[in-house]
């Protein structure tokens, strides 16, 4: 069955942008990257919220590839936020970017967000690309960090997603959902469980929206002209999460 429309980005006539958000962990892209991009492409995406983008060698030339190759620049992030990135398309003006890293806890991965502030016309709008730890206490204190983060962007209304290695009936992403507006629970479209690309069974990759934003849809972009299943599973090893959002004029 054909996933139902999804808006497109567009301005309206009072001001506000309708904007479509991407959040997905590209797994260092060391699967298909063509695939990676078609599916990319074909979500037509004004910000692709990256996780585990390249971090090693040659990291920017690699990310820098996928974004030419999908319609799309680096905004920020990659190594120099251990992991997270985020890529816009030309239509977004970018105000300001800065890469956190996160402390390290000794024998686990360094942890960042990549931050953003941009501009579509008449709207202003914080970003932030997460991928949260896999151990259960760290996650929870960088859900904290995260809402700290975010708010620290000083913008009324904001985004921030990406790969929270955890459930909705976990400690972490609950905090958030309290916090901020869970896109999928808002208004559900497409799919709704994003790992593993090959068999997806739980939902572990999210978007999230400060208040007085409105949700169009948001889940797993299935069905979407030009954006094939086999694209999907060869890709990466998660499924992305698209949503559409209205954000009211600054």
């Amino acid at each position: 069955m054909a996933t139902p429309t999804l808006p497109n980005s567009r301005t309206e006539p009072d001001g506000s942008a309708v904007i479509r958000v991407l959040a997905y962990n590209v797994r260092s892209m060391r699967d298909d990257t063509d695939a990676l991009a078609r599916v990319i492409t074909a979500c037509a995406p004004d910000l692709v919220l990256v996780q585990e983008a390249p971090r090693f060698f040659r990291w920017r030339k690699k990310l820098a590839r996928l974004a030419a190759a999908s319609g799309q620049t680096v905004l920020t992030g990659g190594a120099t936020a251990a992991g997270p990135a985020i890529l816009c398309s030309l239509r977004a003006t970018v105000e300001r970017t800065r890469d956190v890293l996160l402390p390290l806890t000794p024998g686990l991965h360094r942890r960042g967000f990549a931050t953003a502030v941009v501009r579509f016309g008449g709207v202003r709008l914080g970003v932030l690309s997460c991928h949260l730890s896999l151990r259960q206490d760290e996650r929870y204190e960088q859900g904290g960090m995260l809402l700290d983060r975010l708010a620290a962007l000083g913008v009324e209304h904001a985004v921030a997603g990406g790969d929270l290695n955890e459930r909705p009936d976990g400690r972490t992403f609950r905090r958030l959902a309290a916090a901020l507006r869970d896109c999928r629970a808002v208004s559900p479209w497409g799919g709704e469980f994003t790992s593993t690309a090959t068999d997806p069974h739980q939902r572990i990759d999210a978007l999230f929206a400060t208040e007085g934003v409105e949700v169009l849809g948001c889940g797993v972009p299935l069905g979407l002209p030009g954006l094939s299943e086999a694209d999907l599973r060869r890709a990466t090893d998660h499924l992305p999460v698209l949503a559409a959002l209205r954000i009211p004029a600054s």
